[in-house]
This record gives structure tokens, C-alpha cells and sequence, in this order.
């Protein structure tokens, strides 16, 4: 059996107790040591296997789950932040599938919601925006034409980009083209967010490139931009007292 563990932003303690469980039982580990906090290895038991995927192709990987299968273990793939954003769990799972190879999946606590955190902040604000835009800048991996950064701008949502802080003067023409954002639309960048040298940088569209280079921010950062980062939005009317709702009626 394999297990397709989130393991969190960062943290140790930020995996979730069912992730932290499985470790505790797996008889070995394929981790993303690019990525996965090494802290966590210490929730699995002594002397058990564990395998930096870092330097594996997907065959290599397959080939060590195949071995495990073999011996009746119980396997943990752990993978940074939630597999399910930029995780390159699909073609795994299919794999696996191929192979019958029974897996299941246990999500983790997102990058994504451990800069909102860091900042802290909230990405959907009355008034502001009640939309968020996960996406990243084309590179080495290209993004399909009707996702182009230029085109998701254009409607002024709050964004999270990963994967795109060595690209930060590419990301504000492209931000700045869709005409929503403006060149003093508040940005942050945020460096391993819950990790012992987590910082927060804030800074504005226009000025995402000057603040990476003056930190020595190419990687390991999700860049955030939208007015939610500001200081105007319109009270919740979930608990305005002239709200009602099924558990609460208007006060008068």
C-alpha cells in the first residue's frame, strides 16, 4: 500500500495528524528532499528507509514502491505543501493504477495558506475580492494559452503565484498588461513560509523585481499580489448585527 502524504509548507508541526500517523507506520519513505522539511523524517520509526526523490527519475521511484510491494511494506510518498498543487502526483497515481498498486492520498496544509499566515492575511475580502487565482508564470514548464498571466490579470482577483520568483520582471509586465492591477497594486513575497527563515516582503507589482534582487529571492518563495494585501475592504455581513442568518437573527 502506498500513501500519498502532503507534508505541509514547511513546519514539522503543520503536517496533519493522519500524514504524521502514517510516517509513525511506513516501512520506508520517498520524500521530495528538494522541498519536505527533513524534521519530518524524525516521525518515522528508527532504521526505516527513507529515499530523497530529489535525485530519482519517476521509473527510479516506481522501482522502489514496486520493491516495497513486494515485501508487503507500507510505503509513505511525501510530498511538499498539498500534492495536489504542482505535486506531479498524476502520473504516479496512474502508475500505480497500471501496476495495481493500491494508494490512497492525505492532503497537506498548502504554501498557499501558510504565507496567508505569514503575512498575515486573508485572500477574500468583501468588497475587494472574493476570487483567488493559483497559477504560475510559464518557464521550462509552459502554461496553456488561455492561462497566460496577462490574461488571468485582467481580472484583478487575488493571485498567488508559485514557481515564479526568478521571474519577477516577466510577472509584473505580464500583470501589469492585463490592465486590472496597477503599478502600486500591493504585492508581497513570501520566503518558506513556516520554516525556521521564513521572511515576508512587502512591496508593490512595480516593484517585485527590485525587492526579490535587494533579498537574494530566486526560489522557494510564493509571490502574492492583489488589494486584499491593502488596508480597504467592507465589513463581513456574516456577523453584522444587522444581518440575520439560520443562526442568528437581526438585532434591532
Amino acid at each position: 500500500m502506498v500513501h500519498i502524504v502532503g507534508a505541509g509548507c514547511g513546519a514539522a508541526d503543520l503536517i496533519t495528524v493522519r500524514g504524521a500517523g502514517l510516517l509513525a507506520r511506513a516501512d520506508q519513505v520517498i520524500y521530495a528532499g528538494s522541498l519536505v522539511n527533513p524534521e519530518l523524517l524524525n516521525y518515522t520509526r528508527s532504521g526505516t528507509p527513507c529515499h530523497d526523490s530529489a535525485r530519482l527519475t519517476l521509473e527510479e521511484v516506481l522501482a522502489l514502491i514496486e520493491a516495497g510491494e513486494r515485501r508487503g511494506w507500507t510505503t509513505v510518498r511525501l510530498h511538499t505543501g498539498d500534492p495536489s498543487l504542482y505535486g506531479a502526483i498524476r502520473e504516479q497515481m496512474d502508475a500505480m493504477r497500471e501496476r495495481g498498486i493500491p494508494f490512497d492520498v492525505t492532503p497537506g496544509v498548502s504554501s498557499l495558506c501558510g504565507a496567508a499566515a505569514a503575512l498575515p492575511a486573508e485572500y477574500t475580502l468583501p468588497g475587494v475580492s472574493q476570487s483567488l487565482i493559483i497559477t504560475r508564470m510559464a518557464g521550462r514548464t509552459p502554461v496553456p494559452e488561455g492561462e497566460a498571466l496577462c490574461r488571468l490579470a485582467a481580472h484583478g482577483a487575488s493571485m498567488a503565484l508559485f514557481l515564479s520568483a526568478g521571474m519577477l520582471r516577466q510577472v509584473a509586465e505580464e500583470l501589469l498588461a492585463g490592465g486590472a492591477y496597477r503599478p502600486d497594486t500591493p504585492a508581497a513575497i513570501v520566503y518558506k513560509a513556516s520554516w525556521p527563515e521564513e521572511a515576508v516582503y512587502r512591496c508593490t507589482v512595480s516593484t517585485l523585481e527590485e525587492t526579490a534582487r535587494a533579498e537574494g529571492i530566486t526560489q522557494t518563495a510564493l509571490i502574492l499580489v492583489g488589494d486584499f494585501l491593502g488596508d480597504d475592504y467592507r465589513r463581513s455581513a456574516l456577523y453584522h448585527p444587522d444581518f440575520s442568518h439560520g443562526f442568528r437573527t437581526k438585532k434591532e
